[in-house]
């Protein structure tokens, strides 16, 4: 079958992103940022529990693509396998006493963290293997839940409140959205249905889309889409969706580089029913004793407590400097950057310290013709980070990063 071109053509050169948009989604978007870039760059193989090659219609990308695009499923509940492997460096006890911290400052003084706050919690899916329970009822009420030994974090939006609630610690956390599609996509990606539409973003003149033969998938027939850059220097190997082909609904993604090995990601359902959920479902109230943290609250203590622990989280500080993100090149070879405003890179030698020189040992140091930098890489996304401040990023090699400022200088 021969590929299929999308319409919608990337253009290549910089375009500027809308500043609102990213500011408003990066307080949740952002602490799931390497999921949000693996959304967009992910790629399916067959599913686990395969249990044969069902006999169905045949059918062209075209069409396949069409059916994703019309689906109209609003209501659905089911189990989500998500195993993710970036091949992050082993931070050893590191990453523990940080989460260990957050949990005791969130289930403390309340002056600035909350354990059950969704933009720190739901950074746990960036690595390991994790089954979630998911439920929607339209576009104002979905409900997500992350199983853990013996505790559970939910997330749940109903109407205008956004409830986030850890057993573990008794915590909970209230906002509120407004009901428009641009708050919705605060939202972070958790099913297959999620990563396909940003993987299908991808689809252009680079793109190879081509349909595979059948799964079966959660004990549904399922299509078998796959795409591939054309592109040289793509750190992304291959993509391959399987849409149930009675609802057009996708069932699986799993992500495989192009340096081969394990899966990067593989986000796949386990058990789907598209029954309306009830609406019991949806509805939270907090436990007896539980601490009730209010989303503004958090933005309070952040902005005036003079205590480490409640400066200026990360990703509003990555916020500022997205402001003036632009995007270079087109389709898979795409790289992302912006002007952090700080000169002289990473902190390192005596200045650095103990810090300097930790963060140094995880990255690979690169010259150019814009002079020194630091490169930091996963088995998809590798970013660049250059002594006068600049971050060049993308799901693209060493190689293209290095070229892409010395263009830029």
């Amino acid at each position: 079958m021969a590929p299929y071109e999308s319409d919608d053509m990337t253009t290549a050169g910089e375009v500027d992103e809308p500043s609102s948009r990213r500011r408003r989604a990066a307080r949740y978007v952002v602490p799931v940022t390497v999921m949000g870039v693996a959304a967009a760059t992910i790629g399916l193989v067959p599913a686990i529990a395969d249990s044969g090659d069902p006999d169905l219609p045949k059918i062209t990308a075209a069409q396949l693509i069409e059916k994703i695009a019309q689906s109209d499923v609003e209501q659905l509940s089911g189990t989500v396998k998500i195993t993710t492997d970036l091949g992050l460096p082993d931070l050893g006890g590191l990453e523990s006493s940080l989460a260990s911290g957050a949990m005791e400052r969130g289930a403390g003084d309340g002056e600035g963290g909350s354990s059950a706050d969704p933009s720190a919690k739901l950074t746990e899916l960036a690595s390991g293997t994790h089954t979630l329970r998911v439920a929607t009822d339209g576009p104002d009420r979905q409900k997500l839940s992350l199983l853990e030994n013996a505790a559970e974090y939910s997330l749940i939006h109903n109407g205008k409140d956004v409830w986030g609630y850890d057993s573990a610690s008794n915590a909970v956390y209230h906002g509120t959205v407004d009901e428009s599609a641009e708050d919705r996509e605060r939202q972070p990606p958790a099913t297959p249905k999620d990563f396909a539409e940003e993987a299908l973003k991808a689809v252009d003149d680079t793109t190879s889309v081509t349909v595979d033969g059948t799964a079966q998938v959660a004990g549904r027939d399922a299509y078998k889409l796959v795409v591939k850059p054309r592109q040289s220097g793509s750190t992304v190997g291959a993509i391959s969706i399987a849409v149930d082909h009675r609802t057009g609904m996708p069932l699986k993604f799993t992500l495989t580089p192009a340096s081969g090995g394990a899966a990067v990601v593989d986000v796949g359902f386990t058990e789907v029913s598209f029954d309306r959920p009830a609406a019991s479902t949806f509805a939270f109230t907090p436990p007896k004793g539980a601490e009730v943290t209010e989303d503004g609250e958090l933005d309070h203590g952040r902005k005036h407590s003079g205590k480490p622990e409640n400066a200026p989280k990360p990703e509003e500080d990555l916020a500022k400097g997205l402001d003036g993100l632009k995007m270079l090149g087109e389709g898979w070879n795409s790289i992302a950057t912006f002007d952090t405003g700080g000169e002289g890179g990473l902190p390192t030698g005596e200045a650095g310290g103990d810090l300097g020189g930790f963060l140094g040992s995880l990255g690979d140091q690169v010259k150019g013709e814009f002079g020194t930098g630091t490169v930091f890489s996963t088995r998809l996304v590798n970013a660049l980070i250059t002594e006068d401040g600049k971050v060049y990023a993308g799901a693209v090699t060493k190689d293209a990063l290095v070229k892409a400022a010395d263009a830029g200088k």
